[in-house]
């Protein structure tokens, strides 16, 4: 019996885990890195291990520091989570030496499937569907589009579309580049790019004693950049032979590897409904918990379970209902999703809760930060996944939608809006959708509309406008104060800024009266403030915070929740500070980051063009290309490989022809 559990991993899955240990009465060990310090897991955690350093490779890929760990720290047992270590065979092999229980699948299971090459060499002799593989040396134009893979690890670390045979070569390296940086291996292999296809899994578990379940299909087909953004169970609109092909080839690859414990597999659906195989994670996948929703089960439990040597029950419980899952990420889908690193003020979703209660629908919150903790660069950005179940699909989508509409997220900018748009869309909600939705459909999703705008909360016509006023009149009163009896009443209108929406007001002896026609304050608070727009009152949650040192101005966003979006506005002053100003051309860091390569053969004086990337960074496990803004002469370039650069930093300067010098 396991009596204690070191989680090898960090943040959401790390508190999953934990979570699932206490309703059990297992002792938790966390182990964390000196940039997650003060994180959510290390603070769930009975007891922790510091592993020193912050890179990945310095910490949480460190399997003999973490095996030390486990010993130091009296456990018995080690979970590896997800990515990180959870399908390096060798770890596996370091803990089972070391006289811990590994609850994850045989080693020889790992290695088998850890090259994704070798793995459809497997996967070909036991019958399941396969793409054929392409090799890039002697690819033509008649092999376009390929799909470039690392042949190590997931998450979508080194994939690659080329869609040009002359971006191939630069392609690979930059694939290969990633895949080293995130799993030790710069392993790539390329297949053909199946245009429109879906992404269909299967959750398989299998015991000690020969029983294998299939716990039926997820579709992951809402991606960026090859990363799974919502997910769902059941895979909508699949025909009856096609789930039982899925489900045969899911059986097929388990038992040809002798599995066991928790895994998936998972398939590209063609646009004519045939099945390949892509790959066997022999791991919890992030969205396991559509699956436990559907099927009543905790898939951690079991995989604990099955550690011990428990026996399956002959056939799994049958499924009910359908669940739907959203990752919430500090990114920017607008600006390339680049991540948004900061400090998490608030991550609240009204009417989050559980239990299993006959068909009514529910709402679940996995989370890996919690207010006052800061999103850093070096791991990956996702705060939290949002679960919705309910009796048919329909339901449980418009369920997620509007708790993510009515969520209160404040610190960095998040994708949180584009989640609510995606899972409103016509495509979506059809069951229609594909790898290539964003692809097509970005745009509009990140446009002006109804919702919080962009980096600044600019966006959103009248109801962002709305927003700016019940932020301008909140600040009003926060700001104001009385003289005696007396309070100081300007004839002239005050004005404030919020994103791009100007807002003059009066303060009066009765309150507050806003310079425009259709809007009227009804009531006004620091935190609240009530409108009568058009003959109809509406309320907003107004937030700001900060350090709560003398003239700290907190992150410069004030946090509107209103009746039908948030929004997150830049408070702008009054008079802009001539030293923020920077020169025409300049390329900033996007972000926090490390400097990893500069374009092949340019510095001063080199010309280049519109479009072109000159410098990578690598920010939470991702690449990340700045671009020259025009057309002309690169006139500075200030970044250096290796180095460490804040948000805003001056990374190059680029002289355009058609303006001149600088």
């Amino acid at each position: 019996m396991i009596s204690t559990l070191l989680v090898a991993n960090r943040g959401e899955i790390a508190c999953r885990i934990f979570r699932t240990c206490r309703e059990r009465g297992i002792a938790t060990v966390a182990v964390f890195s000196d940039a997650d310090g003060g994180a959510l897991h290390v603070r769930e955690a009975d007891t922790a291990v510091r592993l020193p350093g912050a890179a990945p490779a310095d910490t949480y890929l460190r399997g003999d520091l973490i095996v030390k760990a486990a010993l130091a720290a009296g456990a018995d047992a080690v979970h590896p989570g997800y990515g990180f270590l959870s399908e390096n065979a060798e770890f596996a092999r370091a803990v089972l030496d070391a006289g811990l229980v590994w609850v994850g699948p045989p080693p020889e299971a790992i290695e088998a499937m850890a090259s994704k090459t070798r793995a459809k060499e497997l996967m070909a002799a036991a019958g399941v569907p396969l793409l054929a593989p392409v090799d890039p040396a002697s690819a033509t134009e008649a092999d376009l589009p390929l799909l470039l893979k690392a042949a190590a690890g997931g998450g979508g670390r080194g994939m690659r579309i080329v869609r040009q045979l002359a971006e191939l070569e630069e392609e690979l390296a930059a694939a290969s580049a990633e895949a080293r940086s995130a799993f030790g291996d710069g392993e790539v292999f390329a297949e053909p790019y199946v245009e429109r296809g879906r992404h269909v899994e299967v959750q398989i578990l299998a015991d000690a004693h020969g029983t294998v379940w299939a716990l039926g299909t997820r579709d992951c087909s809402l991606q960026r950049r090859h990363q799974k953004v919502i997910e769902e169970s059941p895979a909508p609109g699949l025909a009856a032979g096609l789930r039982t092909t899925l489900t045969d080839a899911a059986l097929a690859a388990a038992r040809a590897v002798e599995y066991r414990g928790a895994g998936t597999v998972e398939f590209l659906i063609s646009p004519a409904g045939r099945a390949y195989f892509l790959e066997m994670n022999t791991r919890l996948q992030v969205e396991h918990p559509v699956t436990e929703e559907v099927f009543g089960l905790d898939l951690v439990a079991l995989q604990l379970t099955l550690a011990e040597g428990a026996k399956l029950p002959p056939e799994p419980p049958a499924p009910r209902g359908h669940a739907v899952e959203a990752r919430l990420y500090a990114e920017d889908p607008a600006r390339g999703w680049a991540p948004q690193p900061g400090r998490v003020h608030q991550l609240t979703l009204r009417g989050a809760g559980g239990g299993h209660l006959a068909d009514r629908p529910r709402l679940r919150v996995d989370a890996g930060y919690g207010p006052g903790d800061s999103v850093g660069v070096h791991y990956d950005s996702m705060l939290a996944k949002v679960v919705a179940w309910a009796p048919t699909r329909a339901d449980a989508v418009r369920l997620l939608a509007d708790a993510l509409r009515r969520a209160r997220v404040h610190g960095p900018l998040t994708n949180r809006e584009l989640l609510v748009r995606s899972l409103r869309h016509p495509e979506f909600t059809a069951g229609e959708a594909d790898t290539g939705f964003y692809e097509r459909h970005l745009d509009a999703l990140t446009g002006p509309g109804d919702g919080g705008g962009g980096s600044d909360g600019g966006g959103g016509g009248d109801s962002a406008r709305h927003a700016a006023v019940a932020a301008a009149l909140a600040d009003a009163v926060r700001r104001g104060h009385r003289v005696g009896g007396w309070r100081n009443l300007p004839s002239r209108p005050q004005t404030k800024t919020y994103g791009e929406h100007e807002v003059r007001y009066h303060r009066t002896r009765d309150g507050f009266r806003v310079e425009d026609d259709t809007v009227r304050a009804v009531a006004v608070a620091p935190d609240r403030v009530t409108l009568e727009v058009d003959g109809v009152l509406r309320h907003f949650e107004v937030s700001a915070y900060a350090s709560g040192l003398v003239g700290d101005p907190g992150d410069g966003y004030v946090y509107v929740d209103g009746p039908t979006a948030s929004y997150r506005l830049r408070a702008h002053p009054r008079f802009t500070d001539p030293r923020t100003a920077t020169a025409p051309g300049s390329l900033l860091a996007p972000m926090p980051g490390t400097v990893v390569r500069i374009a092949d053969g340019i510095g001063e004086g080199s010309a280049v063009t519109a479009g072109q990337p000159l410098v990578w960074l690598e920010a939470m496990k991702m690449e990340h290309r700045v671009v020259s803004p025009a057309s002309g002469t690169l006139t500075a370039l200030h970044a250096v490989p290796g180095s460490q650069v804040e948000v805003g930093a001056l990374l190059a300067v680029v002289t355009d022809v058609s303006q001149g010098d600088i």
